[in-house]
């Protein structure tokens, strides 16, 4: 009988040890909590609860310890008992100030998107400005009037208007192929800044679900599903410029929510020609749940915008005193854009662990843009001004399935996903203009279709702190182009496949310290104009690369982050601004460091900074005559934000970007510049009153500029030097929110 209750006794007890524990997660509002970290500190196990806030862990036992931590949230702990199995455990998390503590390094891919939620929240963003300066190491500059995209500058690269980085905002890509104004061309305006809800950001060509122009990188924006509060905000500052944005909850029931957003922006800019500038948005979100752990999501959202811009000028003009920095040699540049989005994406878990995804998007996208590089180099009598014009629809399609299988040695994730995109651009024109009133010539005019259908798998094998991470996407796209200048019928048309495999690996020896190594394949297309007239040739260049970094977590509020870097690409782009058109430039290399710390000396206190380091060069060409053009070698970004202090909030925030070639024999430098923004909040009840300060210290800084060859009206001869958009002045704005 004692032999029997011992074997009684260990058989129980071996089994107690491998029970499994179910949890479900709320606010306060009892509203579920999706991406809530579940640790137990016992053993190292770890998981996250699913979008109906519910969780699942294996192998528990009595008296094991689980923590639950949720940035914006205070970590709450539990020990397991007995009456624990069998049962759903519920618990409610408390609102806290959002904190470093709340970082959790786990064998995540992406671990630094954990840092950049703490960036966002303590530091919220103010304007459409800021939503891309959010990612470390990434530099924008506006230039030809406020509604046209930024020109991005991210490792090495002068990624123009989206070359190189893939955008996207709920999974829906922002990035236009085939543009009138230059491939890749992302216009992230018809944003609304306040309703950011997370930024999601990867470096380096690593990500399977992630395909066309990520090489550098991708940034992904989540919008919010619901609003804590309704909100009204009015903005008046300097230039004539006013802003106002309302966020309203229209629906809150127990199985759905809906909100509405919409902003008005309007200014006149420095400049002496007034910009005239004027951006509205609106946006809608529909969220739903669906008996069956089912969540239905249905977005739609509208922007237009029209403006008029003084231009990139040159410097021999301002040097002459023909005009000043904020004057124009063609003040009749300009344009007008609008966007139309409609998003529905559908989610269901299939079991605890199993989830099936689906997005479909259709946008409807128009553009007109004129622009006036070369002022009177190729028209003596009518200047150079170009007009590029276009009209678009998207159509989109993603489904994906993700699971976790447990083993006894390792768990097994994957996620497998497949898709289309298509692209109909109708009479993608270039013209040469005057005035931006009178059409002189067609240069081009044409129809393009462009369809890139994919799929998709990423695998991850956890061994507990080591985590093996391989995954392979393969691309198809096929490229048509009717010529619509041609006497006689034209259509062109050519077809790529591209498999562009990953493997990364991840090392958690503990919850403060991870190790990772990432290599893979990415590629950026070329625009199908370029495609059908090489036949084919250089459709789809690859991009290689591999990164080795570490992030340290060294006490709760104290986290670095390090990476050495390096990107071989294939063939690289350059926008050539007259013809409107995207040329291949060779090969290239680039290589660098990424080093990042953040640190919160008290509750209301964060300070962080950014530096990165980049050697960028072409592989095809001559030493001394191998830069390339535009390409930064060190950027900077930084600042110090409060928060709650007494009802105090705000920052102070700088940006850095030395001096660079502007052009392949580093002959001619673009100038570098550091420039510190300011934000001040007080809060008293419901209403909040702030003051916003660019450039504080009212530095003279060329926002962008370019080495480029132009001919004023009464030159003899044309000149190369740089030509460049200046940046913003000192600009003081006002603003008052109230919320309900």
């Amino acid at each position: 009988m004692k032999t029997f209750l011992i074997l009684f006794f260990a058989f129980t007890s071996a089994f107690a040890q491998t029970q499994k524990v179910e949890g479900l997660l709320l606010n306060s509002s009892n509203q579920p909590l999706a991406n809530v970290a579940v640790f137990n500190e016992n053993t190292g196990q770890h998981t996250q609860t699913n979008n109906f806030g519910k969780f699942e862990l294996e192998n528990i036992s009595v008296n094991d310890k689980l923590s639950f931590t949720h940035i914006g949230y205070g970590t709450a702990k539990i020990s397991i008992t007995p009456e624990d199995f069998g049962r759903e455990i519920r618990f409610i998390l408390e609102p806290s100030e959002t904190s470093l503590s709340q970082v959790l390094i786990t064998s995540e891919v992406n671990i630094l998107n954990q840092i950049a939620e703490i960036d966002l929240q303590t530091n919220p963003v103010k304007s459409s400005q800021e939503i891309l300066r959010r990612v470390p190491g990434l530099i924008i500059g506006q230039h030809a009037g406020g509604g046209k995209a930024e020109q991005i500058f991210l490792r090495g690269f002068d990624i123009d208007h989206g070359t190189d980085i893939t955008l996207n905002v709920d999974g829906m890509p922002v990035n236009m192929v085939s543009h009138a104004h230059g491939q890749g061309y992302a216009d992230l305006h018809f944003l609304i800044p306040e309703t950011i809800e997370k930024i999601e950001f990867g470096k380096g060509p690593y990500y399977s679900d992630q395909g066309n122009f990520n090489t550098a990188g991708y940034v992904g924006f989540k919008t919010k599903d619901r609003l804590e509060n309704s909100t009204v905000s009015v903005e008046y500052g300097q230039f004539d410029t006013f802003r106002t944005v309302g966020m309203f909850n229209v629906l809150e029931t127990e199985s759905s929510n809906a909100y509405v957003a919409s902003s008005l922006n309007l200014t006149n800019g420095p400049f002496e020609s007034p910009q005239n500038f004027n951006r509205f948005n609106l946006l809608g979100k529909y969220n739903f749940s669906i008996p069956g752990d089912q969540k239905m999501t249905l977005t739609a959202s509208h922007f237009q915008s029209k403006w008029d811009a003084s231009g990139q000028i040159p410097q021999r003009a301002i040097d002459a005193g023909m005009i000043s920095r904020f004057g124009a040699i063609d003040d009749t540049e300009g344009g007008n854009t609008s966007r139309t989005n409609l998003l529905a994406t559908h989610s269901k878990y299939l079991s605890a662990t199993k989830r099936l995804k689906t997005k479909a998007f259709y946008n409807h996208y128009d553009f007109e843009l004129y622009s006036n590089f070369t002022f009177f180099l190729e028209d003596p009598v009518n200047g150079d001004q170009i007009k590029q014009q276009e009209d678009r629809n998207i159509l989109g399609f993603e489904t994906a399935v993700s699971d976790l299988i447990e083993f006894n040695d390792f768990d097994f994730s994957y996620t497998s996903g497949i898709g289309f995109r298509y692209d109909d651009i109708n009479e993608v024109e270039l013209s040469h203009t005057r005035n931006r009133k009178e059409l002189l010539n067609r240069l081009a005019l044409g129809n393009i279709d462009e369809t890139n259908a994919y799929g998709f798998v990423n695998t991850e094998f956890n061994f507990g702190k080591f985590k093996v991470n391989p995954a392979l996407r393969l691309d198809y796209f096929k490229f048509d182009y009717e010529n619509l200048l041609s006497e006689t019928y034209n259509n062109q048309s050519e077809t790529k496949v591209f498999a562009s495999p990953k493997l990364n690996f991840i090392y958690n020896p503990t919850t403060q310290f991870q190790l990772f190594l990432k290599t893979g394949i990415g590629y950026h297309s070329n625009d199908t104009r370029v495609v059908v007239a090489n036949n084919g040739e250089d459709v789809l260049p690859a991009a290689y690369g591999a990164d080795l970094g570490a992030v340290y977590k060294a006490t709760d509020r104290l986290v670095f982050n390090a990476a050495l870097w390096t990107l071989f690409l294939d063939q690289e782009f350059v926008y050539v601004g007259d013809a409107g058109i995207v040329e291949p430039s060779g090969k290239t290399r680039r290589m660098g460091i990424d080093l990042g710390a953040r640190y919160q000396t008290t509750d209301w206190l964060y300070l962080f900074a950014d530096a990165n380091y980049t050697h960028a060069r072409s592989t095809e060409d001559p030493e001394g005559e191998n830069y390339i053009p535009l390409a930064p070698d060190f950027t900077s970004t930084g600042g110090i934000a409060i928060e709650n202090l007494k009802n105090f909030s705000g920052s102070i925030n700088y940006r850095y970007l030395n001096d660079r070639p502007a052009n392949e024999d580093n002959s001619i430098t673009a100038e570098g510049y550091v420039v510190t923004d300011l934000n001040l909040n007080y809060s008293y009840r419901n209403y909040t009153f702030g003051i916003i300060v660019e450039n504080i210290f009212d530095t003279d800084w060329n926002e962008t500029q370019f080495a480029t060859e132009t001919r004023l009206f009464d030159e003899p001869a044309p000149v190369e030097e740089i030509h460049f958009t200046p940046g913003t002045p000192f600009f003081l704005r006002g603003k008052i929110s109230i919320n309900w």
